[in-house]
């Protein structure tokens, strides 16, 4: 199968911002219990026969299974790979982006601001970065270093 036709049979959804595929987040839930009350029950199994207190044994069995949580996380981290694909474009150079990004930094409160009222430091990084021009240029809706 292509992995263009393998990608369109995924069930994806979206879980706390990340892109999972559903399938793969079922396996995951599973072993994630499975290893995890196994963990639990052992070592609650194991510590009642060595450590005297019943409630001490079942404490520490819990964080046994807390402990089974966090390796079936790498261990379905390890079989699962990422759904997502990154890619970086840099659109920094691009006059609209950086026209859209201007109006949009005038819009919050307290607007863009005055090149003029930045301590040296910052104004040396800007024009590290090639970034102190776009502020100081006119052009836009109204000068920017206050001139």
């Amino acid at each position: 199968m292509s992995s263009d036709k393998q990608a369109s049979h995924w069930q994806l959804a979206e879980v706390w911002g990340d892109t999972v595929d559903l399938k793969h987040l079922s396996w995951s839930i599973l072993i994630g219990i499975g290893i995890s009350v196994l963990g639990f029950f052992a070592a609650s199994r194991w510590l009642s026969s060595v450590v005297e207190s019943r409630q001490l044994a079942h404490a520490y069995a819990m964080l046994a299974g807390l402990a089974g949580c966090v390796l079936a996380g790498v261990i379905c981290a390890r079989i699962f790979p990422p759904k997502r694909v990154v890619t970086e474009e840099d659109i920094s150079s691009n006059p609209e982006w950086r026209a859209e990004v201007l109006r949009e930094l005038e819009q919050q409160p307290g607007g863009l601001g005055s090149v003029s009222d930045l301590p040296p430091v910052v104004v040396q990084e800007l024009k590290e970065l090639k970034l102190y021009e776009l502020f100081v240029t006119p052009g836009t809706s109204r000068s920017r270093d206050g001139q």
